[in-house]
């Protein structure tokens, strides 16, 4: 049953874009959501692996309302998350709507840095930063410059805070060509 609240999520999210209005990547995406029975865990409420993937598909949204997805898809690129941290305040329960807001907060030469908030009455619930960068379908990574060309965006003119930036920097593993022995 798991599966089925994913996909439907999915499916709303793509069949929303088509009657919402269009967005910017400098705009706010907000998806309307309720915690369904399956989102909870044995503690009753929504758990904590729910919520990335909630944050998975307010992302999508994000990209199909701003037109980037099909740019992206017609490059042949997509992107992928590399890190992530999220922060709880509250809990959300069985039946609660809240919505799930988004928004690219800058870049810097490699990567895009979102925020992503879990919010409900006006109030957050949680928070989360995301850090994420662009593959060829062909493989390797795509320069973040190539991606602003292909979606419209001046990468230069929205820098990253720096604060995350070095965030992003203390939390990087070795690259996929380099050795990351699991050593305790």
């Amino acid at each position: 049953m798991d599966w089925f609240r994913r996909y439907w999520r999915m499916v709303r999210i793509q069949l929303g874009t088509k009657r919402g209005p269009a967005l910017t990547l400098d705009d706010v995406s907000v998806v309307k959501d309720r915690v369904w029975l399956t989102d909870n865990d044995e503690l009753r409420h929504m758990n904590n692996g729910v919520y990335l993937s909630l944050l998975d598909h307010a992302r999508f949204d994000l990209m199909l309302r701003s037109g980037t997805w099909a740019k992206l898809r017609a490059a042949k690129m997509y992107p992928v998350v590399t890190a992530q941290t999220i922060s709880y305040r509250k809990s959300l329960e069985f039946g609660q709507k809240f919505t799930t807001e988004t928004k690219i907060i800058g870049y810097d030469g490699r990567s895009v840095f979102i925020e992503q908030r879990l919010v409900r009455g006006g109030e957050i619930y949680a928070r989360a930063y995301v850090l994420g960068r662009f593959l060829r379908d062909a493989g390797g990574v795509v320069p973040l410059s190539e991606v602003g060309e292909v979606v419209g965006v001046d990468i230069a003119a929205h820098p990253a805070p720096a604060w995350l930036v070095e965030w992003a920097e203390h939390n990087a593993l070795p690259s996929t060509r380099a050795p990351a022995p699991n050593e305790w």
